[in-house]
C-alpha cells in the first residue's frame, strides 16, 4: 500500500489515480499515525515552501514523516515535496526544511521566465532504480520558481537545464525526490510511479518473512 500524504498542499487525486493507473493500490493518508500501517509513502506539494513546513507542522506530519524515512520504507516527495525534503528553503526569508537531504532551495537567477513551467527533458547522471526503462533526456512536466541545490553531488539522479542546471530527480538511500509531476508527465512519469510501486511491493514482501 501507497500512502500519500494530505496536508493541505498536494494534487492528491491525480497523484492517486496515477499510481492506479501503473496498477499500485494508493491511499490518501489525513492522519500522520496512519504512516506506521503502510510500505511506501508519496509526498506531493505545490505552493510555497515555508507553507508547506507550516501545514506539515500544524498537521503533526513532521515527526511521522522523519520516522518512516528512517525505517527504510520508500519515501518520493514530488515538487514541493521534494523541496522540502532538504535542509533550507530559501522562498521569503530562511525556512527549516525535513532535512532528509543534505542542501538547500534557491530560486532561479535573474534573465529567465520564472516559474519554469512546462515541458524539459532531463539527463541521467547515474543509475537509479526509480529511473529504470527510462531513456536518457526523456522529457517531463515542471512548475517551479525555486530549485534544489544539494550539498552531496551524490544525491543528485537526474538533472535538468533552465538558465542554470539544477536537479530534476534526488535521492539516497530509501528517498527520493523529482521536481517535476511524474503524474503529469506520461509516459515516462507514470514510468518513474510504476518503479516507485515495485519498490514499495519489495519492501513490503521482504519486511513481511
Amino acid at each position: 500500500m501507497i500512502g500519500i500524504v494530505d496536508y493541505g498542499r498536494g494534487n492528491l487525486r491525480s497523484v492517486e489515480k496515477a499510481l492506479e493507473k501503473v496498477g499500485f493500490e494508493a491511499k490518501i493518508m489525513t492522519d500522520p499515525q496512519d504512516l506506521a500501517t503502510i510500505d511506501g509513502v508519496i509526498l506531493p506539494g505545490v505552493g510555497a515552501f515555508a507553507d508547506a513546513m507550516e501545514a506539515l507542522k500544524r498537521g503533526k506530519w513532521i515527526d511521522s514523516i522523519i520516522q518512516f524515512a528512517g525505517s527504510g520504507r520508500p519515501f518520493l516527495g514530488i515538487c514541493l515535496g521534494m523541496q522540502v525534503l532538504f535542509e533550507v528553503g530559501e522562498e521569503h526569508g530562511e525556512h527549516a526544511g525535513l532535512g532528509l537531504l543534505a542542501g538547500r532551495v534557491v530560486k532561479f537567477p535573474p534573465g529567465g521566465k520564472i516559474p519554469h513551467m512546462g515541458w524539459n527533458s532531463m539527463s541521467l547522471i547515474q543509475p537509479s532504480r526509480l529511473l529504470e526503462g527510462i531513456p536518457n533526456e526523456s522529457y517531463f512536466y515542471f512548475v517551479h520558481s525555486f530549485y534544489a541545490l544539494p550539498k552531496d553531488q551524490g544525491d543528485i539522479i537526474g538533472t535538468s537545464d533552465y538558465g542554470v542546471v539544477f536537479p530534476a530527480i534526488v535521492g539516497k538511500d530509501n528517498v527520493w525526490g523529482a521536481q517535476f509531476h511524474p503524474e503529469k508527465s506520461s509516459p515516462w512519469g507514470l514510468q518513474i510511479l510504476s518503479n516507485f510501486g515495485k519498490l514499495v511491493n519489495e519492501y513490503a514482501a521482504l519486511s513481511s518473512n
